[in-house]
């Protein structure tokens, strides 16, 4: 006990970058740590601190422990290119909770990637297949010919929550590991901001990933998925966030954009049914209902070919997405698995545990999931070994 009451002396600089780094004040801090708020205004002036205060800090800012003992404060470059920005201005500053994030699917991916291999499994033929000189069209052909989905494959579809979750099947099924997620890992207390970013894809031959922020609203998650789907087919990675779904300059965005948004509703089919939705009490709900996609989307698409003004388009989009902010509720934890992990990954991370390849100390790392937790997995999932 008493060795954990020895001060040290580590970097001031390094000590702040660790507040600033989560995005909190002094006051925050203190509150967290349990500690005044002149305790953690010395740690960041002269560096002094206990062995135990150090602890506590790097568990009040999610920071590694062995960064606070640098010399000076790491730099922590995002590991994929990031699309945030509207402008050539430098990218915003990446949150622990989206690091941890991107490197947990990182691990995922490379671990997922290796056990194919060993099995013999043959590289996706899609990834990467279309250039950004082509046609967004073709992407989208390529898009429904990959999940077996026809022109107008949503209107059978009762609802556009049963459309994303098709969507998610298929693309499962199609060898993409894909995650719907709110919070680092399985962690309640860490949420992930919608703000700052909506989803990103990582491209691999093998074992391509999806993330989708299952934080923000549900009705934009199926323009999210579609979205970082069509990164998959022009193999680039990246980090995507939608300001009013618009892609800002990149050209990687806006192609994947016009790909997302022609594949969940084609211009030819909402020009003509546009006169009717038009005319109803509410045109944006009438277009969800129609193309069972969400009224967000229906909106935007209207707005791309220039069948509403952009003024009209942010009043609406605003309102809605405050009311399903206000909306948003938990659900059943076991229903969660499916989306935060994935059956594809799940069965297999179960399979080899069971084989021997993989230790449960690894497995519970790659799911987040200990014990009988880990052992539910395949009865709640209903996963074929």
């Amino acid at each position: 006990m008493a060795s954990r009451r020895l001060q040290i002396t580590l970097q001031p600089a390094v000590l702040q970058w660790a507040r600033k780094r989560a995005g909190i004040s002094l006051e925050e801090l203190a509150c967290k740590a349990k500690v005044s708020q002149e305790r953690v205004l010395e740690w960041e002036r002269s560096g002094k601190i206990s062995i135990a205060q150090a602890d506590r800090l790097a568990d009040c800012t999610h920071t590694p422990l062995g960064l606070l003992y640098l010399t000076y404060p790491p730099a922590e470059p995002l590991p994929i290119a990031d699309f945030r920005t509207r402008t050539a201005d430098p990218p915003p500053h990446s949150s622990p909770d989206l690091l941890e994030t991107v490197y947990l699917m990182q691990r995922r991916q490379s671990w997922m990637r290796d056990e194919l291999i060993e099995s013999g499994t043959e590289p996706l033929a899609y990834i990467g297949a279309y250039e950004l000189d082509e046609s967004p069209l073709q992407v989208v052909a390529g898009m429904r010919q990959l999940l077996k989905l026809a022109d107008g494959w949503a209107a059978v579809e009762g609802s556009w929550t049963n459309a994303l979750g098709l969507m998610r099947d298929r693309a499962e099924a199609a060898g993409v590991l894909v995650v719907f997620n709110g919070i680092v890992g399985n962690n309640t207390r860490r949420k992930l901001d919608p703000d700052e970013f909506q989803g990103f894809a990582l491209v691999d031959a093998y074992a391509p990933l999806i993330f989708v922020n299952g934080a923000d609203v549900k009705a934009a998650q199926i323009f999210t998925l579609a979205h970082e789907l069509a990164h998959l087919f022009v193999g680039e990675s990246g980090l995507s966030k939608f300001v009013d779904l618009d892609p800002g300059h990149h050209a990687i965005e806006q192609f994947c954009n016009e790909a997302a948004a022609e594949f969940l509703v084609p211009e030819e089919g909402l020009r003509a049914f546009w006169p009717t939705a038009k005319s109803s009490a509410d045109p944006y709900q009438t277009l969800a209902r129609h193309f069972k996609v969400s009224s967000i989307v229906g909106a935007r698409r209207a707005l791309d070919i220039s069948l509403i003004s952009r003024d009209a388009f942010h009043q609406f989009y605003r309102a809605y997405r405050e009311d399903q902010h206000q909306r948003r509720s938990g659900g059943d934890f076991w229903n969660l698995p499916k989306w935060r992990i994935g059956p594809k990954f799940a069965a297999a991370v179960i399979r080899a545990t069971k084989a021997g390849r993989l230790s449960y100390r690894e497995a519970y790392a790659l799911t987040g999931l200990k014990g009988t937790s880990f052992e539910k997995l395949t009865d709640k999932m209903s996963i074929q070994l």
